[in-house]
């Protein structure tokens, strides 16, 4: 058996690679965008997490260390804005609980702090926004005095 070989202007349309590369680049470049696009999302999501994990753990910990529970609030509150303010993050976007629970040497103070990352700027999002969110339990010392105690 034989192949039946296409005719002649066939066979120099299928030689000619003229356009190749132009094809080649629709395909691939958009998939390349939507690559970039991507990464850049993760990492506002993820550097969002890292924030939001952080101003928990301060919130906790500053209010474990103070010698009373409104002190504790109080503080508790401000440290946790200072530390939003130190990784960017948009106040008005942050929420922040502090719960005390009692304040009795050995007890637990709980935090959660959640952040709302806004994505309509990227494109091809939209209105996309993606809520980011940690919570904290910070043990108060057993064995520490309150009356001397300073944060």
């Amino acid at each position: 058996m034989t192949a039946r070989r296409p005719p002649a202007p066939l066979r120099a349309l299928a030689a000619d690679q003229s356009g190749s590369a132009l094809v080649e680049s629709a395909l691939v470049i958009p998939v390349l965008l939507l690559l970039v696009v991507g990464v850049v999302m993760a990492g506002r999501v993820a550097h969002a997490q890292i924030a939001v994990q952080a101003v928990a753990r301060e919130a906790g910990r500053t209010a474990a260390l103070a010698p009373s529970a409104a002190q504790g609030l109080a503080d508790a509150e401000t440290r946790s804005l200072t530390a939003a303010s130190g990784y960017r993050l948009a106040l008005e976007r942050l929420d922040v609980t502090i719960d005390p629970g009692g304040f009795v040497r050995g007890g637990t103070v709980r935090t959660a702090a959640s952040y709302t990352v806004p994505l309509g700027d990227l494109p091809l999002l939209g209105t996309i926004s993606v809520t980011v969110s940690s919570s904290h339990q910070q043990r108060i010392d057993v064995y520490r005095s309150r009356t001397a105690a300073a944060p």
